[in-house]
This record gives C-alpha cells, sequence and structure tokens, in this order.
C-alpha cells in the first residue's frame, strides 16, 4: 500500500505552481489592450467645453472613401484644440446608435474668451 493519500500525486507540488499560472494566463486573456491614437489625433469629450484663443483654420476637404456597410455614416473630420494649438481629426464613418439618426457635426463659435467648440452629436 502506498503512504500518499488517496486521489494525491507525487507531483502534487510542482502541479500548483503550473496551475497557478494557468489560471493567471486564463485572468489576462479577457484584458484589452487599446491601440495607441496616430500622432496628432485627438479625441475629447463631445460634451467638454473647449476655448481656443485662436480661430480654427479652414476645415480640410478629406475624400470619403466606400462605407464599410449599409447604414454607415460620413463623420467629417473637424479641428480640435489641445497643447496651445488647433489639431485636424480626420473623418471617419460610423454606425448611427440607433436607425434614422443623423450626426450633428461639431462648429466652432465666437463667444467669451475666445472660440468655442461646440461638438458633435446624434439626433
Amino acid at each position: 500500500m502506498s503512504s500518499r493519500e488517496p486521489g494525491r500525486s507525487s507531483c502534487g507540488r510542482r502541479r500548483r505552481p503550473a496551475a497557478a499560472a494557468f489560471i493567471a494566463s486564463l485572468a489576462l486573456a479577457g484584458c484589452v489592450v487599446a491601440p495607441v491614437p496616430p500622432a496628432g489625433v485627438v479625441y475629447t469629450d463631445p460634451g467638454a467645453a473647449i476655448v481656443a484663443p485662436l480661430a480654427p483654420p479652414p476645415l480640410i476637404v478629406e475624400p470619403m472613401l466606400v462605407a464599410p456597410g449599409p447604414g454607415y455614416i460620413w463623420i467629417g473630420g473637424y479641428w480640435s484644440w489641445s497643447g496651445g494649438h488647433h489639431v485636424w481629426t480626420h473623418g471617419r464613418w460610423a454606425a448611427p446608435p440607433r436607425h434614422g439618426q443623423q450626426w450633428v457635426p461639431r462648429r466652432w463659435e465666437r463667444g467669451p474668451g475666445g472660440w468655442h467648440q461646440r461638438g458633435g452629436h446624434w439626433r
């Protein structure tokens, strides 16, 4: 008769670190790694107040390539304010959150303290 307990292997101690590593890898597999935005791209909260001391440059005319699918709407590029200067954010295709909604583009308005950006939104 063996001196081991029933159901326990002689290499049980070696299995514990391997099992812990396996469980840790499963837990980390659920982590999401977001891509770093390209240089010069600024993502802002559409509800945030952005005030610039200078008027934005004229809009850049960008080619609208083929939509990635039916129902997608083109959201044109816009000038934002970051790091003391205007920064261009390229246009993109997006699917509306609800069928039939339209995109209201961002715009700049002269106001107290400079130029105020009004964020784009779905309507």
